[in-house]
């Protein structure tokens, strides 16, 4: 288990046991209701106008944040996926230590790994998805070594320190010396601060491109910099926009003068020549003898190498030293962890809470560089904002509303940039890594704007979104009758709602000729709803009514007979499979926007409350995978909270560990630690576009959050909770709450939500059918 060793740093450990967590992607079994009892005191003032100061105190809730949680697991893909990296909320690029090639499927950090072959600047925004335009830079001593396989240098995890401020490391690249690397940055610029052991010759190597990728280097010896470019963009056979002008640009610029320089292409150098184009090129510099700190400021763009040295004078100008960086990126953490004070909790429960925080707080990533932004969908530079890793299969459900409370300033810019790409690549993004890749399935763009306007955001082109999701919902992507649209399938066009030409004629997308139809049946059905909710916002009253009619299409997938959702063939005929990520248990809950009607489809509440539990103690819940994210939270509409109350805790004390393999799936861009965000403060965006939460049980005594732009903090009371999950009665500003829903108003408006708790199940709210004694 991870330890605080000092102010804002979380130590790594030493070698994991390989044991004693739940299974990674398989199902994940729910396991004993925990009981949260240890009271910490408080740690920290509120609010934004304090930030610069409580991030230098040992105080802030930075301290409390463990990048190490989800950097390794049982499986060598499915479990958190996460890096110990350092740059600010939303950076466009983060830097992270190296220790392994990244690639689709694999990250460049694994604990575990025994060496680090370099510092890398990565635009990688999951696991499973590709990194586009990154650039390495790693320092050496004795001779230079610019192949990859070289040039790794042995560390302990011991010598290892991660916060979001930055990242330290003691290397030891001959007995008896130590060189130490220091890690900070901010949105777009990374910094370096060296250390090298005394009395010993020192150097450092900039790769651009690997194997198979031709880059460029130049060295300017009068500017102390390394430049050039990375145009490898690793999900590029995906999706139908190819970008052929698309590169990671880069401009590194060190605080000492060179001794000598040279390029190279793999393990061949060319030394003394400061230009060069190749495959797996590299440059590199030495340093006078008797170097010993070394400070290197590493740029990036996707605009150009001037621009890259425009971000470099603009965020970390030559003034600006390594501490002053650092200072300036921890506040903007402080800003945002900082409006969040528990009471209640436990060590490692603080621990996991600011990490998801701060997992959530990266993405979408910014991509726009200081007003201006290089769209990759039609290959040109454009003035605006713009921001990518957009994982929205994943992120409508939880993600999304988590930003909505913490990060409201950035919504209209975040709708903005899909519009943007709506006018430069025809359609909404599906799941945008820099641009469309055709991952996973459904508009669910849809849903996030249809959320952001429910909530009030109303900062972009109203009439524009309105186009674009009716576009969505009304016209089959290219090729809709003949292609097959299978995950990641290459050549295709933009997917969008692939089906949905079958759907608009049966109610139903086809099993036999469109990929994955089960789910999108389900999934249509429910981005119709949200598309109903932008056309009454936008005053399309008679569309609003076609597609709030239309959202009824699940029930086409409903079979009686077996009491499961099930996928049909264009002839009416029940299908097999057709689920993406799931099965037909999982799925049969995918109606997030009219569960009364689900409840009506299973035979009433008690009906299914009954399959529910069939449904749990059968092991079929998978909290690895978002499609179950939303499923304990259903028994509120059934009239059993009760059992809600009792099974979100049993999910986070099972799924949630302070602990590097703490993630039991995937992060995919703050999902998974949005669902424990809104599950311990006591309530879940079920059908997120509703503007609606559920209520759940809340994990600690206290917790008071200082909303950006709210007239005043929200106080979250729930006396007595660590050791009572069970809520007995709920009250906002005073006014009980006799159903378990609340509003965005109700969190945003400020007060007090009181929860009553207990220890025993409780008959509460208008809709609860009393628990049985037994508990």
């Amino acid at each position: 288990m991870s330890v605080i060793v000092g102010p804002g740093a979380f130590r790594a450990p030493g070698p994991l046991p390989r044991a004693a967590r739940p299974a990674l992607r398989g199902r994940a079994t729910v396991g004993l209701l925990a009981l949260l009892a240890v009271l910490i005191p408080p740690l920290a003032t509120t609010g934004p106008a304090a930030a610069t100061a409580r991030s230098t105190s040992a105080q802030s809730n930075v301290n409390l944040v463990n990048p190490f949680i989800g950097t390794t697991g049982s499986s060598a893909t499915e479990y958190g996926g996460m890096l110990p990296s350092t740059a600010p909320p939303f950076a466009m690029t983060r830097w992270s230590p190296m220790t392994r090639d990244n690639r689709v499927g694999r990250l460049p950090y694994h604990l575990g790994d025994p060496k680090i072959t370099g510092f890398i600047g990565t635009h990688q925004p999951a696991i499973w998805m590709g990194d586009s335009g990154y650039v390495v830079g790693m320092p050496g001593i004795g001779p230079v070594k610019t192949a990859e396989a070289d040039r790794g240098l042995p560390y302990s995890h011991s010598d290892e320190t991660s916060a979001p401020d930055r990242y330290t490391v003691d290397m030891h690249p001959a007995p008896g010396r130590t060189l130490r690397a220091e890690l900070t940055a901010t949105s777009r610029v990374g910094v370096l601060r060296v250390t090298y052991p005394r009395n010993t010759a020192t150097n450092f190597v900039m790769q651009a491109t690997r194997s198979g990728i031709a880059g460029n280097v130049h060295i300017d010896p009068a500017r102390r910099e390394i430049s050039g470019y990375n145009p490898n963009r690793q999900d590029s056979d995906l999706g139908p926009f190819k970008a052929p002008g698309f590169k990671g640009y880069f401009v590194a610029r060190f605080d000492t003068a060179f001794a000598g320089y040279g390029t190279a292409g793999g393990a061949t150098q060319y030394d003394g020549q400061a230009d060069r184009t190749d495959q797996n090129v590299s440059g590199y510099v030495r340093f006078p003898a008797g170097t010993v700190t070394v400070t290197v400021r590493i740029a990036t763009s996707f605009i150009s190498v001037d621009q890259a040295r425009a971000n470099l004078d603009e965020e970390v100008p030559d003034k600006q030293g390594f501490g002053t960086t650092a200072a300036r990126t921890r506040a903007a953490w402080a800003d945002k962890l900082d409006r969040v004070h528990i009471q209640g909790a436990t060590a490692d429960q603080l621990a996991i809470f600011y990490t998801a925080m701060f997992h959530a707080l990266q993405y979408p990533s910014e991509m726009s560089e200081h007003g201006r932004y290089y769209s990759a969908y039609d290959d040109r530079v454009h003035n605006g904002v713009s921001y990518t890793g957009y994982s929205l299969w994943d992120t409508f459900r939880a993600e999304n509303a988590f930003l909505t409370l913490f990060a409201p300033e950035r919504i209209d810019d975040m709708v903005t940039s899909m519009l943007q790409d709506y006018r430069q690549g025809g359609w909404l993004p599906l799941w945008k890594n820099i641009t469309e890749t055709n991952i996973m399935e459904g508009t669910n763009a849809d849903s996030v704007i249809a959320e952001d306007i429910v909530k009030g955001f109303h900062g972009f082109d109203l009439a524009l979104a309105y186009r674009a999701v009716r576009k969505d919902a009304m016209t089959p992507p290219d090729d809709d009758t003949t292609l097959w649209y299978g995950d990641r399938q290459q050549g295709t066009p933009v997917e969008a709602r692939a089906g949905l030409t079958t759907y608009l004629e049966n109610g139903w997308v086809a099993a036999d000729h469109t990929a994955e139809a089960g789910s999108r049946t389900l999934d249509f059905s429910y981005e119709d709803w949200a598309v109903a909710q932008v056309a009454k916002a936008t005053g399309h009253t008679a569309d609003a009514a076609y597609f709030l009619n239309r959202s009824a299409n699940y029930k086409n997938l409903y079979n009686a007979a077996t009491g499961f959702m099930q996928a049909r063939n264009l002839d009416g005929s029940w299908a097999d499979g057709a689920w993406t990520e799931g099965d037909r248990w999982i799925y049969t809950n995918d109606v997030l926007h009219d569960v009364p009607g689900l409840i009506a489809l299973k035979g009433g509440d008690a009906s299914y409350s009954a399959w529910l539990d069939s449904y749990f103690a059968g092991g079929h819940n998978d909290q690895t995978n978002e499609p179950s994210h939303h499923v304990p939270y259903l028994y509120d509409y059934a009239g059993r909270p009760w059992r809600t109350q009792q099974l979100v805790r049993q999910i986070a004390d099972a799924n949630y560990h302070n602990a590097p393999d703490g993630l039991s799936g995937n992060e995919d861009c703050g999902q998974m630690s949005a669902w424990y965000l809104f599950s311990a403060m006591g309530f879940y965006p079920v059908n997120p576009a509703s503007g609606q939460y559920v209520v759940g049980s809340p994990f600690f005594d206290k917790v008071t959050l200082d909303l950006p732009r709210a007239r005043r903090p929200l106080v979250i009371s729930s006396p007595n909770a660590p050791s009572s999950p069970y809520v007995q009665a709920l009250s906002v500003n005073g006014r009980s709450i006799t159903k378990p829903f609340l509003s965005q108003r109700d969190l945003t408006g400020g007060g007090e939500l009181a929860f009553t708790m207990n220890t025993a199940p409780q008959a509460w709210s208008a809709t609860t059918t009393p628990p049985p004694t037994s508990g």
